[in-house]
């Protein structure tokens, strides 16, 4: 079913052109924005149909209709599928550590896009796999799906993340990582730190420790693929579990990295939210082992 939102035009719009609404206050992006108008249902005002030059007068509904998508991901099943939180406008859900974002060459039929297909076929909604953000396959922890391009659009910018890393060495108190990164191969995931990549910085805060490992919480101020393990693994700590940027300390499967928190704008209604994904097991196990600072 197509998503409709209302907005009641207020005192301080009065007289406008609808494109001020549609586009200062409603954040409606500029690539929607021809879909809606060529759509004889997409723009209507007090339920009839209007130009985006039209001028709006206080107190009239405004009703943008979102048109319906189909999904051309092939579905598989929900199995393993944690969802946190729904609505009509946003999915998210916590991904385990098992599961790649999209289907590739290496991973056809067993991703998250792929279970989130089978999901919206099993509650008849209408929507292609729109992750905001995407986290490595050996990465575990909360993901947000926007549900319609609107969401995505306000939503690519406007997502705070927090993660839980478990690093292999000691660190203290905060700090920062700020090192460009460079993809040497561009047939290769792998990256590494080189002054003529991109920009990348890295924020820290340990939490306990044990000497040798240390769980640190992390943001990101900007989004560069592998950067957190790429950032610790440059200070010659790289992630418990990370073969791939040489850890030794395999006592967790995997690179031990989880995003724990997301804090958000809800892009219609404009509701500050925060989610919280606790410690995956493997990654609690050895978390319980160390120690707080006082």
């Amino acid at each position: 079913m197509a998503r409709k939102i209302e907005y009641t035009v207020p005192e301080e719009l009065n007289g406008e052109k609808l494109i001020v609404v549609l586009r200062g206050y409603l954040k409606i992006s500029a690539r929607l924005l021809p879909k809606l108008k060529n759509d004889p249902e997409g723009l209507l005002c007090n339920g009839e149909h209007i130009r985006t030059v039209d001028r709006v007068k206080r107190g009239d509904i405004i009703t943008v209709t979102f048109p319906d998508e189909e999904c051309f991901i092939e579905p598989s099943d929900t199995n393993g599928l944690s969802v946190v939180y729904e609505d009509e406008d946003i999915l998210i859900v916590n991904k385990s550590a098992d599961i790649a974002m999209h289907p590739t060459h290496n991973h056809q039929g067993d991703t998250l896009a792929n279970k989130i297909a089978a999901y919206f076929n099993e509650n008849g909604r209408n929507a292609v796999f729109r992750a905001v953000g995407r986290l490595d396959k050996c990465t575990s922890g909360l993901v947000i799906i926007a549900l319609n391009s609107h969401s995505a659009s306000i939503l690519s910018e406007n997502v705070e993340k927090e993660y839980l890393a478990l690093a292999g060495g000691e660190y203290k108190g905060c700090g920062t990582i700020n090192k460009s990164i460079i993809r040497p191969d561009p047939m290769k995931t792998y990256r590494w730190v080189g002054e003529d990549g991109e920009y990348a910085v890295t924020h820290w805060e340990a939490l306990k420790t044990d000497g040798k490992r240390t769980l640190v919480k992390v943001r990101l101020e900007t989004g560069r693929t592998h950067q957190i393990r790429v950032h610790f693994a440059s200070e010659g700590t790289p992630l418990v579990g990370d073969e791939m940027y040489g850890s030794k300390d395999l006592s967790v499967s995997r690179a031990a990295l989880h995003c724990h928190k997301l804090s958000f704008c809800h892009p219609v209604t404009k509701e500050y939210l925060t989610f919280e994904a606790p410690l995956p097991e493997d990654m609690k196990r050895i978390a319980d082992e160390l120690t707080d600072f006082c």
